[in-house]
């Protein structure tokens, strides 16, 4: 199945947990694309201790746009 994630908000949490399902669907076999638009491009300044953002998009093995 090919997933895509469009992704928007400056949210820590929201992106965290788009990425992590975006991490599942990629190991279940699926076909996934992230793109990151407005706020979201910031992704890698939002990053804080309970919600590493960096973390996980370090494991995305998907397409990924910025």
């Amino acid at each position: 199945m090919n997933v895509l994630f469009v992704i928007t908000s400056d949210d820590p949490e929201t992106i965290y947990n788009a990425i992590r399902l975006a991490n599942v669907a990629v190991k279940k076999g699926d076909r996934v694309s992230v793109f990151m638009l407005g706020k979201a491009v910031l992704f890698e300044k939002i990053s804080n201790e309970q919600f590493n953002v960096m973390e996980q998009v370090n494991r995305f093995e998907g397409d990924f746009y910025v």
